[in-house]
């Protein structure tokens, strides 16, 4: 089976050549192992699946694809794709280090959003350096070995999430989850050329994550595309009791007619030219973009509310985290970690509360700056740091990298990091848009439309506007029957409803169809009759119970919305028209649908 160097990860790729029977998953797995043998940068793992493990699990999806072809992608949308995860993320038998040998447990159960990985049918390939306990933006506080950037090696890769993000930016693995507490699933995307994405906290389980601030912590996800980030996360999604900090998260309307963006009026680089100018060629591109509108705000808040966390008593919560082992002298311990984390015995309980009464203040400041807009759009980091120079200067210059990042869970946003053009000297370069609690498919949504502008070529990246979150709260069913049918002029107005597609079907055999005359755009009308009806072509969607008034309010007579009976005899909501209406109507039923009948008359 030819495989070739140049193999692409991509998800959709590999299930294109599983569904052509050009590659099975061991033939995968192979060329993965093979390619990090040759990228020979041991310094990204710190432990790796054995190859007996790999073999057994590779087998088993060989048979399922042997036996089921494509089908089996229904069941297992992540079939046959390698990954990796960040090693502060439980693998049941695996060890977990947090990059500190001393601290080592071996977990006897695998954390939440690895087993719903795996029952996808993603492939583990092994476990990812990281800086020690989390604690760091830098990716050099390993004793396994600073994480050198993916392209450019003198540089750093960021931090903590440093393994994970290099390994998909090499190539090594379709996708890998890190963590984000302070950036750490953003910064080493934006530094080495890929996508991460910073889900609202409580989206994906913690449960089986050690902890760095437990109050503040998510799974983030690293991929070459946003369509490949967003689909692993729809995977990893979901609500789990074993998770205290788990949350059902209502998710907000797409804006699939444009969006209002944010910019800090003064933004700040620290002197990196650079990188200042990387950002002015950004935002002059997306201004081109129809869809986008900008408006200027203060930072302050945002700006102070980064300050408190490594500034203020929620260093106490990093103690928390790993108890007396700080005291311990422990030969593993980089010293830098341990100096941070030990000044969370300066604050006092009277100082976390006042720092929380701060935090309040600053939220509220953040909600009024942003209550016209859709979302922020900052640079992902400010700067990008030699590894020599966070050697010289490890704090100020992990404090500089935090700059666009720190506030985001501490004022319970989602964040989605995409890259852009490169900076004039060559050296990666990347924005991150940011959103309120619950705008994660509005984020994705928004990022896809908007790559392709950042970027000289886009990098593959799919639709993701038909595919919102599982639901996970009341939805109702819906029948849809013309212009809101996919690809029809008001099909935004399901997307913007949270709807998903769940099925093309008929009605009954007792509706006819008639154009309504007069309307703009062109609709149709669904009539239930007595006699002489016929099955009618229909999409069913499911939209949250909470939009649904609201989409009903939008619906112009003559039309409304009752109970549309379908070919299964199953009956759903869905549009009928006014028989006053009809009058006036053209009877198009001997089409069979709308679409048909468009197709029709656009010949004639």
């Amino acid at each position: 089976m030819n495989l070739p160097d140049n193999l692409d990860l991509t998800i959709a790729s590999l299930q294109q050549r599983y569904a052509q029977a050009t590659l099975t998953p061991s033939a995968c797995i192979t060329a993965v192992l093979s390619r990090i043998e040759q990228a020979s940068r041991p310094e990204v793992w710190i432990n790796r699946v054995t190859p007996s493990a790999l073999t057994q699990r590779t087998q088993e999806l060989d048979s399922l694809l042997a036996q089921h072809g494509a089908a089996v992608f229904a069941t297992m949308p992540l079939f046959g794709v390698p990954f990796a995860v960040k090693d502060n993320i439980d693998v049941a038998g695996m060890p977990t280090t947090v990059a500190c040998p001393g601290f080592t447990k071996v977990p006897e159960h695998t954390a939440t959003v690895v087993s719903k990985l795996l029952a996808a049918g993603a492939i583990l390939v092994g476990k990812t350096n990281l800086d020690q306990f989390a604690t760091g933006l830098v990716g050099t506080r390993s004793p396994y070995g600073a994480v050198r950037n993916a392209h450019h090696p003198e540089r750093i890769s960021g931090g903590s999430s440093s393994g994970s993000a290099v390994a998909v930016a090499l190539g090594l693995v379709s996708f890998a989850l890190g963590t984000d507490t302070a950036g750490s699933g953003r910064v080493p995307a934006g530094l080495n050329g890929i996508v991460g994405l910073k889900p609202t906290r409580g989206l994906l389980s913690t449960h089986g994550v050690f902890p760095a601030c437990r109050t503040l912590d998510c799974v983030s996800v690293f991929a070459q595309d946003v369509a490949d980030a967003w689909r692993v996360t729809r995977v990893a999604s979901g609500f789990d009791a074993g998770d205290s900090y788990s949350r059902h998260i209502a998710q907000l309307p797409l804006k699939t007619r444009g969006w209002r963006a944010a910019v800090p009026a003064q933004p700040e680089f620290y002197g990196d030219t650079q990188a200042q100018q990387a950002f002015a060629v950004a935002m002059h591109s997306l201004h081109s973009v129809d869809k986008l509108q900008f408006g200027e705000i203060d930072y302050t808040p945002f700006r102070d509310a980064a300050a408190l966390l490594y500034q203020g008593p929620w260093v106490a919560e990093r103690l928390a985290a790993v108890g007396d082992f700080i005291d311990s002298g422990d030969a593993t311990l980089n010293p830098v970690v341990a100096g941070i984390i030990a000044q969370g015995k300066d604050y006092s309980a009277v100082d976390a509360f006042h720092g929380q009464y701060r935090l309040a203040e600053l939220k509220r400041q953040a909600e009024q700056a942003l209550r016209e807009f859709d979302f922020l759009i900052v640079p992902t980091a400010p700067t990008f740091p030699t590894q020599a120079e966070v050697a010289a200067h490890p704090v100020a210059r992990n404090s500089e990298l935090g700059c666009y990042t720190n506030f985001v869970n501490f004022f319970d946003m989602a964040a989605l990091a995409i890259p852009a053009a490169p900076r004039g000297d060559g050296l990666p370069f990347g924005i991150t848009l940011i959103g309120r609690c619950g705008s994660d498919h509005m984020l994705a949504h928004a990022a896809q439309t908007l790559l392709g502008t950042l970027q000289a070529q886009a990098i593959g990246v799919q639709a993701v506007a038909e595919q919102p979150l599982p639901g996970a709260e009341p939805c109702i069913q819906v029948a849809v029957v013309g212009a809101h049918l996919s690809g029809q002029p008001l099909n935004w107005q399901l997307q913007e409803a949270g709807a998903r597609q769940l099925q093309a079907t008929h009605t009954a055999a007792h509706y006819r169809l008639y154009a309504l005359s007069g309307t703009v755009p062109p609709k149709p009308g669904l009539a239930r009759v007595a006699t002489d009806g016929k099955a009618i072509a229909v999409e069913v969607w499911e939209m949250p119970l909470r939009h649904f008034g609201n989409f009903v309010a939008q619906v112009p007579p003559p039309l409304g919305i009752g109970t549309v009976e379908l070919a299964d005899g199953s009956s759903v909501k869905g549009f009928l028209c006014e028989p006053l209406a009809l009058q006036s109507a053209t009877d198009i039923t001997q089409y069979g649908g709308w679409r048909a009948y468009l197709a029709r008359t656009a010949v004639a």
